[in-house]
């Protein structure tokens, strides 16, 4: 179980915050606009604010540390989308004399800049100062918290993001300002070091815009978690493209709100089919959840999903036209010896692809090596098929044995055996995933 702390911030505003302390504004501050108008969120700049906070999250450690011995808590997320919309900063009294003062020693080391080391933040940012001021701030107060409760009770802890159009970012911004956005990283790394990872929640739709979120912050110094996303549609084929880059977590959002969304399109909708696309895939990864995490630690686990663009065009174009496929595939999954051609729709005899089965793609798959000639496959709406590489490259290849079935305690059970008809097309995953074991062989 993973908690998540409703404090100063909550999508940038204050209002889980208790009601003494929102009726104290002179003591708990929101920020003030350019305008000299209050905004809607909470001042970083109050340490009356972060005093609160820190005493609150403390004592929440302390209880958890007491109550939770078997440690089903594993990580807790402090505060939730935090920044603020409608002003990019602060602009009070007390936050310009900050903001006009020389910038830290430790942003400047962060984000270098060519400027005077004794300047102030507009002296050295430019037209980004407002924005990395915010961001710095905003990162500070949560990395305080954060390190007052680990102190008590040391557990993982993260802070997750609002995130801005990673492909078309406005400017002047109108995203919330002060989270861990894209352009932003090495600011909060270095303002809030007790915050383990920043996690991005993802409400696009579209393939590159959800792809380059995935891609932005999966980093060496940052394991990848999805704390939110669309779990319903065709977006849930995302799921495996996380897991291709090895996500440690991925939590669809608001699956509770059926009633509300029937009600509101006036189109009757069952839950089974609203909750269809999610349940769908922790159906069929939760019973080898382990096994999957371990394969994925080990750099043997490869995804793909139907939109996305093959990284190595020139080896996807020389992929032999093994099985009938008809033209190249759509994506080429390479491992040691072996690589795997993937080709997205319904695959029929023969080779031939119709149109995808939905409106927007759905297709998506899963290759993991188990041994040398041996792996884990499953999908939906894909065909997959093996063809020797390396030194076997361009030698007969054969399936030695290829077993639908399932992991029970860790151990796969196969349940029935695929052969003829079955796979002399690929291995053909429609609508309802299997889980299949590979045995290959070269003649």
């Amino acid at each position: 179980m993973i908690l998540l702390w409703f404090a100063t911030w909550k999508n940038g505003s204050n209002h889980y915050m208790p009601q003494w302390m929102k009726l104290d504004s002179g003591r708990y501050p929101n920020m003030v606009g350019r305008d000299g108008k209050e905004v809607d969120s909470p001042s970083p700049h109050a340490p009356a604010t972060l005093e609160a906070d820190k005493r609150a999250f403390t004592a929440l450690m302390r209880h958890l540390k007491q109550m939770d011995p078997q440690h089903t808590v594993i990580m807790v997320q402090v505060e939730n989308e935090p920044g603020s919309w409608g002003a990019v900063r602060d602009y009070s009294p007390a936050a310009q004399a900050i903001f006009d003062s020389p910038v830290p020693a430790e942003v400047l080391a962060a984000v270098p800049k060519p400027a005077e080391p004794n300047g102030n933040w507009s002296d050295v940012f430019g037209r980004d100062a407002d924005e990395f001021f915010q961001v710095w701030h905003v990162a500070r107060f949560i990395g305080e918290v954060a390190a007052a409760g680990k102190a008590v009770y040391h557990l993982p802890m993260y802070v997750n993001a609002s995130v801005r159009d990673p492909l078309h970012p406005p400017w002047p911004p109108t995203y919330e300002v002060g989270g861990p956005n894209d352009n932003v990283f090495e600011l909060w790394k270095a303002a809030a070091p007790a915050i383990d990872l920043v996690a991005p929640d993802i409400y696009a739709r579209d393939t590159v815009r959800y792809l380059k979120l995935l891609d932005f912050y999966n980093r060496p110094d940052n394991a990848l978690f999805v704390p939110e996303t669309i779990g319903t549609g065709n977006v849930p084929r995302f799921f495996y493209a996380a897991l291709g880059r090895g996500a440690i977590g991925y939590a669809p959002f608001g699956l509770d709100f059926t009633r509300r969304l029937a009600t509101r399109t006036g189109v009757p909708l069952k839950p089974e089919r609203f909750l269809a696309p999610t349940a769908t895939n922790f159906r069929v990864f939760r019973p080898m959840a382990r096994e999957i995490a371990r394969l994925n630690f080990a750099g043997k686990l490869k995804t793909a999903v139907q939109g996305e663009t093959d990284p190595d065009p020139e080896r996807l174009a020389a992929a032999p036209a093994s099985q009938g496929l008809a033209g190249p595939p759509d994506r080429v999954l390479q491992f040691n010896g072996w690589d795997a051609s993937v080709a997205f729709g319904r695959p029929g005899r023969g080779g031939a692809r119709t149109k995808p089965i939905a409106t927007e793609p759905g297709g998506r798959t899963l290759v993991a090596q188990l041994g040398e000639n041996q792996f884990l496959v499953t999908g939906l709406v894909a065909r997959v098929v093996f063809y020797p590489t390396g030194k076997s490259s361009g030698r007969v290849w054969q399936y030695l044995a290829v077993e639908e079935g399932k992991y029970e305690n860790g151990v796969f059970q196969p349940q029935r055996i695929l052969n003829g008809d079955q796979t002399d097309w690929g291995l053909i995953f429609a609508t309802t995933p299997t889980v299949l074991r590979v045995s290959l062989y070269t003649r």
